[in-house]
């Protein structure tokens, strides 16, 4: 009763409630349930192994059976079959019936027993001519279904033959039939023979050959047949050709009752997707081709596209997947098939096929040549992203077919019935065209993702009228509202998806790259390709597609494109991809409208801004990551001109802000001789890092005299400075920049002639201007349109080019639309530089000098030219320019304008000042106040002044000839007027009127009357006397 020390007598207690009888009843419970189990697979086991048994020993039997027959039949016919009579084919012989059952295409006895019947059976044929009565005997309906079964198993032995023989075979499949009489070609024959459409068992026998996947085995005979040389001439027809033609064909007539069979062993599957198979085939190729046989398969791949991935077999090498082998075959065959009578439907078919098989195919290296670097957020590891390289002559048959005469032959045939004059007045649009317009959308939207754009756009272009009839289409949709009705009956598109999507992705790129060849005659005169009535209409649909894509409904992430490439994203999110690539092509050609209406107005420009832009949007947009910041920079022309001016004022103070710019105390003071005034500031502003041209810099000019200029600068000086240097630099004696015609400027070709260090300058005079606009420093330098381009790093086109050379225009224009032989013109690629009396050669192409210009170059020509004085004569320059530009300003802020605001932000208004506008700015003190007398007489003087004394007026008094962007409002600081004087004497009223143009302040004597006061006020702003003055 003691606890003794030994723990095993102590009581188990089992901590979860639970007795030690309900335990054992679960085990008990398992164990039966494990018993029970073990019972039921040793059942399944012993059923299993009688079947096999059972198997076994019915196809031994079998096969000892055939063994007897086998013997008997050599007894009685031998190998050679040389008894064998016209008889032995009949019904009522036992010939056919005992080769039948015993054949074994793995016994080369048996082969030879079939080559032989073979060899008889075209002998026969041959004699009599009549294939049916050799089989049926003298009625053939007499014996219907025997005759049949074995006419399909006959013709099914001679096909297991050959395939079964193949690599023995191989040398002997292709070869032409009339020049040998080779095994594999009997065998062949004999099956051509009997599967001709002509002969009543021809449906039963070629289904039977279907449910029996024939495609899969003459697909491995194609395979091993085809590592061998081929015949070079297109004419040789083999026989393996001829009953590949005649099996592939067959389904397509209309006679033909055989059923459907499975996709996985239908012709496309199995045959369309061995590597180039028209090389080795042309035959089959113009057969493929015939509308019948084009139409049912293209049909029928169109119906299972979806499953393509169980449909097709495995891949041959992992550069060479089945689809795209597919993809090649097809786009290299559609061109016959095209060029058949009633191909509409067909072409609807191809395009849904080819399309889906297109958004499947890895981006090929050739659209990719120029892009070497890639960036850390491409590097992504990715199976599906990184797996496929296409071997590259697949991808050469691919780009290869994709050619001009095929995307005329597409459109034609497509769109070809619907006329770009005649619309829908209703805006109801038959099935047929909306098929239409969706299959050649999708089609090349999935093309310009894959192909370099430069291989195709052009004929679309110009060769084809797809931009007519898609705007035709689009504008009907626009005015009856009637979008919906293209993403209903669309494939391509979810029913929910705005209609717009799929024609605005194709119609954008396409109208955009005619824009860069059109000239302004055509554009403006001709109203060619679209009037300028339907430009407006374009514009309001490509703004309001930009707002509910960007702003109201915004599906796409912002980040998207930026970590994934283009084919990637496309496979992965299509509907995602197709919405961003709307967004970027309509707003590229959405801008490219804005460069043309501000060459010659043709629209308010108020046209280009977003409705729904109001203080909440302008106020997210000054904030970096959100999403009307983003608006801003991928389609600022949908906001306003002023409210992105004012970001970009804030911008830039807020920058200022951040280095200490709005400072007391300058970092940095420079000395400057004002007979010097360029090569004192190059000298010392190319001292400063970049960081110090952020930060405040003061200026003390010296005179002629080498005395300093009374005054200390507190931002005055530096504005006149700043307006010096800017006049000194840019102007044309200096020789760095020239004008045009309209006084416009432009860095001189030839600055390298005058200036040894002419880059360096340009890389100064860069930083100068950036230097202004960071400080908000207007100066009065109007800059050429396609110089200011490449402030956004943008190329030049021929329409840019009369505001540089307006007679060299006019003579290109000539040539476009030269009605002759423009070959008798004697021009070649050459063009002549005449720079400073200099005259020297540039070749535009390699061997330029030796390559005439002709019709059908001449276009190339013309570009090239513009190209050469547009952009290439000026890169050097422009990109020292550039280089010192972006030291203060960054690119982002730039691209939210185009190149005439960016002439504003730079020059500011080129209208009149506005006096009204300085009136209702403008502080008082010193006793003068806005209703006192002086001051009424004040504002009546100065705005009687012309236009370029109201000017010089600004300048006295601020130190710029131009006021602020966005007003007097936002003059810092602003505009005041100081009595100056003291009291009225004559001899205070005698005085000029002084300024302090850091303070934006004029001092003003209380003169009496206006005649006086515009006097002096006149004397004071023509004295040019520099700060001596106040």
């Amino acid at each position: 009763m003691f606890f003794s020390g030994d723990p095993s007598t102590r009581k188990r207690v089992d901590l979860g409630g639970r007795s030690s009888k309900e335990r054992d009843r679960q085990k008990l419970l398992e164990q039966t349930r494990l018993e029970r189990s073990k019972r039921n697979l040793l059942r399944q086991q012993n059923s299993a192994a009688i079947k096999i048994q059972k198997c076994f020993r019915g196809r031994k039997e079998v096969e000892a059976e055939r063994s007897k027959v086998r013997e008997n039949f050599l007894k009685t016919y031998g190998k050679r079959c040389h008894p064998v009579d016209r008889q032995c084919f009949g019904p009522d012989s036992d010939f056919l019936r005992q080769l039948l059952f015993f054949f074994n295409p793995t016994y080369t006895t048996d082969v030879s027993v079939l080559v032989e019947t073979c060899r008889s059976l075209l002998e026969f044929v041959r004699a009599s001519g009549d294939i049916v009565s050799l089989f049926a005997g003298t009625e053939y309906a007499s014996n219907p279904a025997l005759v049949r079964y074995r006419v399909k198993k006959y013709v099914h032995a001679c096909i297991r033959a050959v395939y079964g023989n193949r690599n023995k075979l191989r040398d002997q499949l292709f070869m032409e039939s009339e020049k040998s009489c080779t095994s594999a070609i009997l065998l062949l024959d004999a099956v051509t023979l009997l599967i001709d459409l002509r002969l009543p068992w021809a449906c039963s026998t070629v289904t039977y050959l279907l449910q029996n996947n024939i495609y899969s085995l003459f697909r491995e005979i194609v395979l091993i047949g085809k590592e061998r040389s081929f015949p070079a001439s297109n004419r040789v027809v083999s026989s393996f050709e001829h009953v590949l033609a005649l099996i592939t064909s067959h389904i397509g007539q209309s006679t033909c009752t055989c059923p459907s069979v499975d996709p996985k062993c239908c012709f496309p599957s199995q045959i369309l997707t061995i590597p180039f198979l028209w090389r080795f085939f042309p035959h089959l190729k113009e057969v493929f081709a015939s509308p019948s046989v084009s139409r049912h398969y293209f049909h029928q791949m169109t119906l299972c596209m979806k499953d393509h991935i169980n449909v097709l077999p495995p891949d041959i090498a992992i550069d060479l997947p089945g689809y795209a082998i597919l993809l090649g075959n097809l786009l290299e065959v559609v061109g016959l098939a095209f060029a058949q009578p009633e191909s509409f439907t067909m072409a609807v078919d191809f395009a849904t096929v080819v399309t889906f098989l297109l958004k499947a195919l890895p981006s090929l290296q050739s659209s990719n040549m120029g892009s070497k670097e890639m960036s850390e957020d491409d590097m992504v590891i990715d199976d599906e992203q990184t797996e496929k390289v296409l071997n590259s002559g697949l991808e050469q048959q691919i780009t290869n077919a994709i050619d001009a005469r095929f995307l005329l032959q597409l459109t034609t045939v497509l769109l070809g019935g619907f006329s770009p004059l005649n619309g829908s007045h209703s805006g109801q649009f038959d099935e047929k065209h909306v098929a239409a317009v969706s299959a050649v959308c999708a089609f090349l939207h999935a093309t310009f993702n894959i192909l370099p754009l430069e291989r195709i756009m052009t004929v679309l272009a110009y060769r084809t009228e797809l931009v007519p009839v898609l705007w035709n289409f689009m504008k009907q949709c626009h005015e009856n509202q009637k979008w919906s009705s293209l993403s209903e009956q669309s494939p391509y598109l979810p029913a929910d998806a705005p209609g717009w999507l799929l024609p605005l992705s194709v119609f954008c790129p396409v109208y955009k790259h005619m824009l860069m060849i059109v000239d302004n005659e055509e554009f403006y005169e001709q109203e060619k390709p679209l009037s300028l009535k339907d430009i407006r209409c374009l514009i309001v649909i490509l703004r309001q597609a930009l707002w509910q894509l960007l702003w109201l409904n915004p599906t796409v992430p912002t980040n998207f494109g930026k970590s994934t490439t283009d084919i990637f994203a496309m496979k992965k999110h299509p509907l995602e991809f197709l919405q961003h690539r709307v967004c970027v092509v309509a707003s590229e050609l959405l801008s490219q409208l804005q460069d043309w209406n501000n060459r010659r107005q043709f629209t308010p420009p108020s046209e280009f801004h977003a409705d729904g832009v109001n203080e909440y949007f302008i106020s997210q947009a000054m904030m970096e990551n959100t999403r009307a910041n983003d608006i801003l920079k991928q389609a600022p022309f949908l906001v306003p001109f002023t409210s992105r001016a004012k970001i970009f004022t804030s911008q830039l103070a807020a920058a200022r802000e951040r280095n200490g710019s709005s400072g007391l105390f300058a970092r940095h003071r420079f000395r400057i001789r004002r007979d010097q005034i360029l090569e004192d500031a190059f000298n010392q502003l190319n001292a400063l890092s970049e960081e110090d041209l952020r930060g405040l810099i003061r200026v003390t000019f010296v005179n002629e005299l080498g005395v300093e200029e009374a005054g200390i600068d507190g931002g005055g000086i530096f504005k006149d400075f700043m307006e010096n240097i800017t006049r000194a630099a840019f102007d044309v004696q200096y020789g760095l920049f020239k004008e045009t015609a309209d006084h416009l400027l432009y860095p001189n070709p030839g600055s390298g002639l005058i200036h040894d260090q002419h880059l360096q300058y340009f890389h100064f005079l860069g930083t100068i201007l950036a230097k202004a606009m960071f400080e908000g420093i207007l100066v009065d330098i109007p800059f050429a349109t396609f110089f200011l381009s490449k402030l956004k790093q943008k190329y030049n086109y021929l329409n840019d080019l009369p505001s540089l050379d307006p007679e060299l225009y006019r003579h290109l224009i000539f040539l476009k639309h030269y009605e002759g032989d423009v070959s008798d013109l004697e021009l070649y690629f050459v063009i002549v530089n005449n720079e400073y009396g200099e005259h020297t050669e540039e070749e535009l192409l390699p061997r330029g000098k030796s390559i005439r210009v002709t019709n059908e170059n001449v276009i190339t020509f013309i570009h090239l030219v513009a190209n050469h004085r547009l952009n290439f004569q000026i890169r050097q320059q422009s990109s020292h320019f550039l280089r010192g530009f972006q030291q203060l300003i960054q690119r982002e802020w730039i691209d939210m304008f185009n190149e005439h605001e960016l002439q504003l932000l730079i020059s500011g208004s080129l209208d009149g000042i506005d006096i009204d506008d300085l009136r209702a700015h403008t502080n008082y003190t010193g006793g003068y106040h806005k209703e006192h007398y002086v001051i009424d007489m004040f504002w009546e003087v100065v705005k009687n002044f012309s236009l370029e004394n109201q000017r010089k007026f600004l300048k006295f008094v601020t130190g710029c000839s131009r006021g602020p962007l966005l007003g007097f409002k936002y003059l810092e600081p602003l505009f005041c007027i100081q009595r100056a004087g003291g009291n009225a004497s004559d001899e205070a009223l005698d005085r000029l009127p002084t300024s302090a143009t850091c303070m934006n302040l004029l001092k003003f004597p209380p003169y009496r009357s206006k005649e006086q006061m515009e006097q002096k006020l006149l004397y004071a702003i023509n004295a040019d006397a520099g700060f001596d003055l106040s």
